[in-house]
Parts: structure tokens; C-alpha cells; sequence
């Protein structure tokens, strides 16, 4: 059983979602809104969104039915998000690691995944902030949207009930570790080519090799192939 519910305006879904799941047992529950004030993202970075022309959605998972590990969890969440996506615009999304999805080189999703134990029930909190309809992003030249990277209107609403149906069935049944690994790796953004990192204030070229269940990303650099967390390296692009 699934719950989707809708307000108007909030600070953040992830934030707001804690007071629906106090009432509702449901294994699946999404809060969404199209106009977030205060979104937030991996490792405390900001997420702004444009009210009405974006969505910022959240769904809350009971850990107890996840059979895989939190990093596995993580990859599998953005793996579906691409698959939707993809569907969605017949075009190849990819997974710029850990967890962002990117279209046509350009950043449409962000993904924030916490665990909150709310009402004796332990969940995975989902959330993710897709540009859908924004025209102008301002200074920040890396980030996109569906209506940007295809030149396709589509309906915010049925949008939302699209992907929350899509993501209920594809968190019902989650493959192996091994299969996860394996699809991660296989849309992993700029996996195989020359790109340039950022790396103690300094650039240079690397090539990103695969990423791992640990959820370290191996990189082959000037000095040999090594291996970063989030943050420890940026990828220029």
C-alpha cells in the first residue's frame, strides 16, 4: 500500500514528510510540493527550484522490507530514477556519482537519502528535486531540465504520479547487490573517458573506472588508479 500527499508550499519534503508517517502506516509514503523553500542536498549542499515550473518529492521506505546494504539502497534509488527518466524522454540518462542524474550533460536531478526512525518504524527518507519545466538556471551552468535537454512540456502533475507509481513497483522487488553494481556502473556519467577533477585545489585529467559497493569511486589518475569519497574529489564538466 501506497500514500502520495501534496502541499502547496513547505521548507523542505524531507523535513515535512516526519508528520505524515506518524499517522499513516503505509510501507510507502511520498510527500511532494511544487514550490520548496528551503531544499536540501548531499552533504549539506543547497537545492533551489523555481515555484510551480519544478517538483520536489519525497518517499519514505520502511528499512525492514530493504534487503541491501544503505550504499546499495542509494545506488538502486538513483538507478530507478534514471530508468524513469530515460523511459520518460527516450533519451540516455546517466548517473553522475554518487548519486545525481544527469541528461545531456547537464545536472536535472539531485538526490538526498537520510534514515529517520519516526513512530517506532525505521525508514529510508528519499528525496529528490527534478527540474522539469525551469527555462534559465542564472550562474549555475551545470544544471538542466526536461524541458531544457529535450524542448518537451510535460505535465508536473502527471508527472509525479508517474514516477511515484514507477518507484512503488521497481522498491518492491530489489535485485541482487551484484546487479546493482552492475547497472550502476553501466550508466555511470563519463565512466571511460578523459574528464577533468578537481583534486587539492588543483586540476588534472582522469579517468573514472567503476564504481565500488563501499561507495568509493576509482579514478585513474597521473599517479595510478585510486579510489575517493564524495567530496574528496569534484568532476569538472
Amino acid at each position: 500500500m501506497s500514500q502520495l500527499f501534496y502541499l502547496k508550499e513547505c521548507s523542505s519534503t524531507n523535513d515535512e514528510i516526519s508528520k505524515f508517517l506518524l499517522y499513516d502506516d503505509s510501507d510507502f509514503i511520498s510527500l511532494h510540493t511544487f514550490h520548496q523553500t528551503q531544499g536540501r542536498g548531499q552533504y549539506g549542499n543547497t537545492w533551489a527550484a523555481t515555484a510551480g515550473k519544478n517538483l520536489a518529492y519525497t518517499l519514505a521506505v520502511k528499512t525492514q522490507n530493504i534487503l541491501v546494504s544503505d550504499f546499495m539502497f542509494n545506488y538502486y534509488t538513483a538507478i530507478i530514477i534514471r530508468d524513469f527518466l530515460a523511459n520518460l524522454t527516450e533519451n540516455e540518462a546517466k548517473i553522475k556519482w554518487p548519486n545525481d542524474i544527469i541528461l545531456k550533460n547537464k545536472k536535472i536531478v539531485g538526490i538526498l537519502i537520510e534514515k529517520k526512525k519516526i513512530n517506532q518504524n525505521t525508514y529510508f527518507i528519499i528525496g529528490a528535486g527534478f527540474n522539469i519545466l525551469q527555462e534559465k538556471f542564472d550562474e549555475i551552468s551545470n544544471a538542466g531540465s526536461l524541458f531544457t535537454q529535450t524542448g518537451k512540456h510535460f505535465d508536473i502533475n502527471q508527472f509525479t504520479l508517474s514516477l511515484h507509481d514507477f518507484l512503488v513497483e521497481k522498491l518492491q522487488t530489489i535485485p541482487s547487490e551484484r546487479e546493482i553494481m552492475d547497472s550502476f556502473n553501466a550508466y555511470l556519467f563519463r565512466k571511460d573517458e578523459i574528464s577533468v577533477f578537481e583534486l587539492d585545489e588543483k586540476r588534472q585529467n582522469g579517468i573514472i573506472r567503476r564504481a565500488d559497493e563501499k561507495g568509493e569511486l576509482w579514478i585513474e589518475l597521473e599517479d595510478g588508479l585510486q579510489s575517493f569519497y564524495h567530496k574528496e574529489i569534484k568532476l569538472l564538466y
